[in-house]
């Protein structure tokens, strides 16, 4: 009896348990100011917790490219210039609603903002606003994107 659970935990339960990482990206925007890096940060629609544009990547778009496009329907960014290699990568739990959340890795894309507008796709559903990169470290949730706000 203790053999054939194991068994079924071991082919069955244990596969649902460890589900692969879904994969996002995220676009770090930052801006040189007289005070040294600022970096923007947006609320969440659900919780209202503070976060960094991201989003599921976008049939036709490179990583860049997705984070860049997330960058403007979430934050307003009109103009950037985005590293084509991830500056680092974060992970945490993406709610689905209903108590559910699927594992999920975000590549970060550092983005140099050179232009936002006031008027964008989710203005109405979030905050944003420039932080120190220590201060924004604090603000988040993460602790691997607290380190990436850190080292910058």
């Amino acid at each position: 009896m203790i053999h054939t659970f194991k068994r079924a935990w071991d082919d069955m339960l244990m596969p649902l348990l460890q589900r692969p990482k879904r994969l996002q990206v995220a676009a770090l925007c930052y801006r040189e100011t007289e005070n040294g890096k600022r970096v923007l940060l947006i609320t969440s629609r659900d919780t209202g917790r503070w976060i960094v544009p991201k989003g599921w990547p976008i049939d036709g778009l490179d990583g860049p490219g997705s984070a860049l496009q997330e960058a403007w329907e979430e934050a307003g960014v009109t103009q950037a210039d985005i590293e084509s290699d991830p500056v680092g990568f974060y992970e945490y739990a993406k709610g689905l609603g209903e108590g559910l959340t699927v594992p999920v890795e975000a590549q970060v894309y550092l983005t140099r903002v050179r232009d936002l507008s006031e008027d964008y796709p989710e203005a109405d559903a979030r905050k944003r606003a420039w932080f120190a990169p220590q201060d924004a470290a604090n603000l988040v949730d993460e602790p691997d994107l607290k380190a990436i706000l850190n080292a910058l």
